[in-house]
């Protein structure tokens, strides 16, 4: 049963986004939605939705068709409302003053705490603001389920969740969700649509394997338009030839034929296409200043604890070495961040505990980004971080994807994926030796993920991690250390970890 018909669809917002897309969605169909940050996937969903209409085409939904769309972001009006009473005001008035009891029973079904339930949304944290939001979608039974970004703020254990909840509760439920997040894309879809300016490529396939078939299919593209375009060069070389043959002989013959070789010419280079080429929001590129040192930091039985002093947990006798890129594993509150503060604290001053090498020259980046001024501007960050003047710190920045307009604009106006390219820059420009990297994943696109992922492995660069991105981990990762039971213990892998905090 077909639920949506796309057709022919075009959006413009400034710049083509996307053009030319044909759609069908059938009752059952998971969909996989991928695209560079700005790329035009939150938009189209709202297409789809109702909520905002597209420059061209058309969207033919099945009649009497029950959409519930999960936005990224939470309305301003409701962070004063409580969780329930935010899910409440998605029901029907009369319906609302009836059934009540159905709110419970979703926010239940979605695994949240009572105590949470009659809190204020401003008053959470932003997983359990993204739950609320999830639950509003599915107070009025939609037909079909379109979610932006769905795990962003989630850790493992929510991510384990919402993947139960979708394969059992809102089983049946076709869905078609925009994410970075790879492992959840893999997990719970079945096609997957790559949106493109032009000429956009949908698979019967989860991800990874329809990530592969897209090579596949652009290297048959980029074969297709030489081989073209060799043709084209070959025939006007022929018409030029008999041109002048045509010419000297006079033979009016000849000279059709030049005419046709040419006209044949121009038609095969105007139909040839070239491979696309995805244009993303701006390089990352990391280095390694390097050390002669073999060790950089080891730890003698260190507390790691709150600010107050509790103890979250203990080190033990453990180390990090030249070219070890280690992922701290561990669920929410367990004490990973703290762990990476307290690394920090040890590099620019003495932890009784601790020994660092003076040789060390560290990059940080916060999960939330709160090395940064958000009053100032990317351009004001660079000038005054690093010594290279306005001129040069506006060319890294647009290498970066910075153009003039944002380089002038308040962080504050960034989107969380520029800021995140930010942050990567000034990693580079700071020529580390040893990378503190709190959830650098966090917004940034696929393309942004497997650069990070490149320049950390081609660089051998030394590296502490925390995040919760599964393939991320997996794909930069020598060495792992999870939080367990007060102590931090070395492992083999992380998937002992994944499979734990997933479990429903």
């Amino acid at each position: 049963m077909t639920l949506i018909q796309i057709n022919d669809l075009s959006i413009t917002l400034g710049k083509p986004l996307f053009a030319g897309l044909s759609l069908t969605l059938e009752k059952g169909d998971r969909l996989g939605l991928v695209a560079n940050n700005g790329s035009g996937k939150s938009t189209l969903l709202r297409c789809i939705a109702g909520t905002a209409e597209p420059t061209t085409g058309r969207i033919t939904r099945r009649r009497g068709l029950i959409i519930g769309h999960l936005e990224q972001d939470v309305p301003e009006s409701l962070l004063g409302s409580s969780m329930f009473d935010a899910v409440l005001g998605m029901m029907p008035a009369a319906l609302a003053e009836m059934e009540s009891w159905r709110v419970n029973v979703v926010l239940d079904d979605l695994g949240v705490p009572y105590e949470l339930q009659q809190k204020p949304l401003a008053a959470l944290s932003g997983g359990w603001q993204r739950i609320a939001m999830l639950a509003r979608v599915w107070i009025n039974n939609p037909d079909l389920l379109l979610m932006d970004e769905p795990t962003n703020h989630l850790d493992l254990s929510r991510i384990g969740m919402l993947q139960h909840w979708l394969d059992n509760v809102a089983r049946g439920v076709p869905l078609i969700v925009a994410s970075h997040d790879r492992a959840f894309l893999d997990e719970m879809t079945t096609r997957t649509l790559f949106l493109r300016p032009k000429n956009s490529r949908l698979f019967a396939l989860p991800y990874s394997a329809a990530r592969a078939a897209l090579a596949q299919a652009d290297e048959a593209d980029a074969r297709k338009f030489g081989n073209d375009m060799k043709q084209a060069a070959q025939l006007r070389r022929q018409a030029a030839k008999l041109k002048n043959v045509g010419i000297n002989s006079g033979s009016d013959l000849l000279l059709v034929k030049t005419k046709q070789l040419a006209a044949r010419a121009e038609q095969l280079e105007a139909e040839a296409r070239p491979a696309h080429r995805d244009h993303s929001a701006g390089e990352i590129r990391l280095g390694n200043s390097g050390t002669h040192a073999k060790a950089l930091i080891a730890f003698d039985h260190v507390d790691v604890t709150t600010p107050d002093g509790r103890v979250l947990f203990n080190t033990g006798k453990i180390w990090i070495n030249r070219g070890e890129r280690i992922v701290v594993l561990g669920a929410n509150g367990t004490g990973k961040s703290r762990f990476v503060t307290l690394v920090r604290r040890a590099i620019s001053g003495a932890v009784d505990g601790v020994r660092t090498t003076p040789s060390i020259i560290v990059g940080y980046s916060d999960q939330g980004l709160l090395q940064f001024d958000m009053a100032g501007t990317a351009l004001g960050e660079i000038t005054n971080r690093f010594d290279i003047g306005e001129q040069r710190a506006r060319t890294v920045l647009a290498g970066a994807g910075f153009p003039v307009d944002l380089q002038n604009a308040r962080l504050t106006a960034l989107s969380g994926g520029q800021k995140m390219r930010l942050a990567m820059l000034v990693l580079r420009l700071e020529h580390p030796n040893l990378y503190l990297l709190d959830e650098p994943t966090n917004h940034l696109d696929i393309d942004g993920q497997e650069a990070l992922e490149a320049e950390l492995r081609a660089h051998d660069a030394t590296a502490l991690l925390v995040s919760h991105d599964r393939t991320f981990v997996r794909r930069v990762a020598n060495r792992f250390w999870q939080i367990d039971a007060g102590t931090l213990q070395e492992v083999a892998g992380p998937d002992g970890f994944f499979a734990q905090m997933l479990a429903p």
